[in-house]
């Protein structure tokens, strides 16, 4: 299995976001994210199919505009991190649960997974379980 691999901190409206690009399909990458979460002891909470409803309702809102070609959110938690990050601070229940996003753009080839970055301090507990679950989805680990 060939991973073309590039790490990007892109700038979001909020925050930022770690994203992995690879040449793998959209299936095969979400067929790994799943793999990947549930290897680690965890649950998918929900699953958003954020590229599903956006074209859906595109026409709707008054846009001619393809976002995505396919684009999934996957949510979930993990109680031993959440345990370590909220005992540090309970607010940090804010960023519960935690999101990995899947997705294909009509213009461009691969498929990016990728995830948002966490503040310095206890919460980059999350960020590593999270870097560690996408670069095991699409086998970069």
């Amino acid at each position: 299995m060939t991973a073309a691999l590039a790490c990007l901190a892109l700038p979001a409206t909020a925050q930022d976001l770690v994203t992995y690009e690879t040449d793998q399909s959209f299936d095969d990458v979400v067929f790994g994210l799943e793999s990947a979460i549930l290897d680690a002891g965890l649950v998918i909470d929900h699953t958003s199919h954020v590229g599903e409803m956006l074209e859906r309702t595109r026409a709707d809102v008054g846009s001619d505009v393809v976002l995505f070609d396919q684009a999934d959110v996957f949510s979930f938690c993990s109680a031993v991190v959440s345990r370590q990050v909220m005992e540090a601070d309970p607010m940090n229940i804010a960023y519960c649960p935690y999101d990995v996003f899947v997705m294909t753009r009509p213009d461009t080839e691969g498929t990016t997974i990728g995830f948002r970055s966490y503040p310095e301090g206890p919460m980059q507990a999350v960020q590593e379980m999270l870097d560690g679950i996408a670069r095991s989805a699409i086998g970069a680990d």
